[in-house]
């Protein structure tokens, strides 16, 4: 019972630091994506993040304008801090340092990817169902996914009513995150399972 509990803890440990993780990427790829920063979702993305990238923010600025480092050391250390806290709690103690390193470039990898998945998802939808839609969170996709999207459909051009360019992308993230983001969590040798890779 007990080994059960600790189990689902360690797991509600993981959602949130994956969640909170996953905020911080977007806000990274929003601003890298040239977003519309006074978009209301964006400045709550903003408001959620801001406490954790502050502190980094002091030596790390954006690069090209552009690539905000703040925001990416944030979710690197944060992630980094967690598989130690992880490990410190369920009592194995200190894992190695190069493999936790190896696992948070990987985290943060990985929640990138998974963040243009699920964008590509809704943008697919949208265009089905409200191909002309206004709404902040639609507008916010829609320049999300523009920045990967027009490169490809430049080589491969809408054939008539379909656009082929998503599921060239799809097939994209999913080898990047088998091979890339697989091949970093492997070289970690850290259970990927308990620090929620």
């Amino acid at each position: 019972m007990g080994n059960q509990l600790g189990n689902a803890g360690l797991m509600l440990i993981n959602t949130l630091i994956g969640i909170y993780l996953f905020i911080l990427m977007l806000r990274f790829l929003l601003q890298a994506s040239g977003a519309d920063y006074y978009n209301p979702m964006s400045q709550s993305v903003v408001k959620i993040t801001q406490p954790v990238v502050q502190p980094f923010q002091r030596f790390l600025g954006p690069v090209a304008g552009r690539f905000d480092l703040a925001t990416l050391a944030a979710g690197f250390v944060l992630k980094v801090l967690s598989i130690i806290a992880i490990f410190m709690i369920i009592g194995i103690g200190m894992p190695p340092l190069a493999g936790v390193l190896i696992a948070g470039v990987a985290a943060v990898l990985g929640a990138i990817l998974k963040i243009y998945f699920f964008a590509l998802i809704v943008m697919i939808i949208l265009s089905w169902v409200a191909p002309n839609a206004s709404h902040p969170g639609a507008l916010l996709v829609m320049q999300l996914v523009e920045p990967i999207m027009a490169p490809v459909r430049r080589v491969i051009p809408p054939l008539g009513m379909i656009d082929l360019s998503p599921i060239v992308v799809f097939i994209g993230i999913n080898l990047l995150d088998g091979l890339v983001v697989g091949a970093l969590t492997r070289a970690a040798g850290i259970s990927g399972r308990l620090v929620g890779l």
